[in-house]
């Protein structure tokens, strides 16, 4: 019970950060939706644990808690994948850009 209390106030405390990331315009309106619904789902979960259970059986996992940790590990690599993707990308633009400046300078001397 104690446990519950204080994973509904984590997930206040989650849902008001999505909140102000969007007012600050640091995410857009699809991310809102999506992590608002997200953390939500999770909230569900937290207020009725059977629910996983019930989920578990029609999928043919055995507990509930299992799902949730097969869900979580595919969700955090699927999550890596995408900031190394991004990652990758940042650094070809960074490359591209130094390409750019040393050669606006090798000219500008020239």
């Amino acid at each position: 019970m104690i446990i519950q209390i204080f994973l509904i106030l984590f997930i206040i405390f989650a849902v008001s950060k999505v909140a102000l990331r969007y007012k600050d315009k640091i995410i857009s309106l699809q991310e809102l939706v999506l992590w608002t619904v997200f953390w939500f789902m999770v909230g569900f979960v937290v207020i009725f644990p059977a629910s996983t259970s019930f989920v578990a059986n029609l999928v043919g996992v055995g507990r509930g808690v299992d799902l949730v940790i097969y869900i979580s590990v595919l969700m955090l690599f699927y999550l890596v994948f995408r900031l190394l993707v991004k990652i990758d990308k940042i650094e070809k633009d960074i490359t591209k850009i130094v390409r750019k400046v040393s050669l606006d300078k090798e000219e500008k001397n020239n």
